[in-house]
């Protein structure tokens, strides 16, 4: 997990999705997803992070639920909806 501007050190967390699993979900572009972070369930979007990477953003409330914090690591399960 990360900030989505790491220079800033603030605003926006996303949580970067490997490329097999961003093929499955349909490819470099913003989606509607479904999953579950530490044992909570969450909605949010994917979103194209530059580099051919997908991320999908992470609400200070989800972290907070999950007991995360931006650079923790976490179990993350994610479906298109």
């Amino acid at each position: 997990m990360r900030y989505f501007k790491p220079e800033t050190a603030s605003g926006l967390a996303v949580i970067d999705i490997p490329a097999a699993v961003t093929k499955e979900l349909g490819g470099l572009k913003q989606l509607k997803v479904k999953g579950v972070i530490n044992g909570v369930e969450f909605t949010s979007n994917t979103m194209p992070a530059g580099g051919g990477i997908l991320a999908v953003s992470v609400s200070k409330k989800l972290l907070d639920a999950a007991k995360l914090s931006v650079g923790d690591r976490a179990d993350v399960e994610i479906e298109r909806l």
